[in-house]
């Protein structure tokens, strides 16, 4: 009886999971890709059948051209890539000064640190501030703007993992000659390895799906990311009925193209490298 309650337990998890997602992320996800194969005269009805009349490459081919997808992309990269590595690598290091600081000032800046997690967006003194500094619209105080207020997500995760090793080895490579930054370098860097990868997951996903900042903060179509670019080309039409549907439904599977391609690539290291973090831990 107990084998037999075992193997139910087995079977009925991975069914109850299939339940749950099914009407959740199954079916909508079917519904976007079906619908990017249709010609506009399907795709309006928005049903779950295979399209009766094959539309899969002159809506991707239009959205590539009339949708300035290849110019969105590259916007979004030009933020994302320099907004990951600057957070990751100073987020990091602040990490390390918090968690091995005891000072009361210290204490405060974590917390405030940690806080922009919490806090919503300022935007009206955001725009003020970029204003004043003569970079309002741009892609410079874009970015700026997503690394302030990203920073705090790694800064939480790092910080607590760091409390947790012991600082014999910080100890003996500081006795050897080393300096702060060879320390970080060579021994705090690589333990924090897992935990930044998890880091970096959450920034790509926020940053990548960022639209509210970006609406705000890049003006015209030149510098639009992809989330901007795709609302752009979806209101094209203030009509509804007159939609292009088809061709929103293949912005939107471009749009969340990159990000699929990459979690394929990345998601083995991410799982090892959470494991690995759970073993040293």
């Amino acid at each position: 009886m107990t084998s037999i309650s075992k193997t139910s337990r087995r079977l009925i998890r991975p069914l109850v999971l299939l339940l749950v997602a099914l009407p959740w992320v199954v079916l909508p996800l079917w519904l976007l890709l079906v619908n990017s194969a249709k010609p506009l005269s399907e795709a309006s009805s928005l049903s779950l059948s295979l399209p009766a009349k094959w539309a899969l490459g002159d809506n991707y081919s239009t959205v590539l051209g009339e949708g300035h997808y290849g110019r969105a992309l590259t916007n979004s990269l030009l933020v994302i890539v320099p907004t990951l590595v600057v957070v990751v690598v100073l987020g990091s290091m602040a990490a390390w000064a918090y968690a091995r600081s005891s000072s009361l000032p210290m204490k405060i800046a974590y917390s405030l640190t940690v806080l922009s997690i919490l806090l919503p967006p300022a935007i009206l003194p955001t725009v003020y501030e970029l204003q004043t500094l003569h970079i309002d619209g741009t892609r410079l105080g874009y970015f700026l703007v997503m690394t302030g207020t990203r920073i705090g997500t790694v800064v939480f995760l790092a910080t607590g993992f760091i409390k947790a090793l012991p600082r014999d080895l910080e100890e003996a490579a500081l006795t050897d000659g080393a300096n702060r930054l060879q320390v970080y370098r060579i021994i705090i860097l690589p333990l924090l390895v897992p935990v930044l990868l998890v880091g970096c997951v959450i920034l790509i996903i926020s940053t990548w799906n960022d639209f509210f900042f970006a609406s705000f903060l890049l003006q015209g179509s030149e510098r639009a990311t992809l989330p901007l670019a795709l609302y752009q080309f979806a209101s094209a039409s203030t009509d509804v009925s007159a939609m292009r549907w088809n061709l929103i439904f293949a912005h939107i599977v471009l749009t969340s193209l990159p990000l699929i391609l990459l979690y394929l690539l990345v998601q083995r290291r991410v799982v090892g490298g959470l494991a690995e973090g759970g073993i040293k831990g």
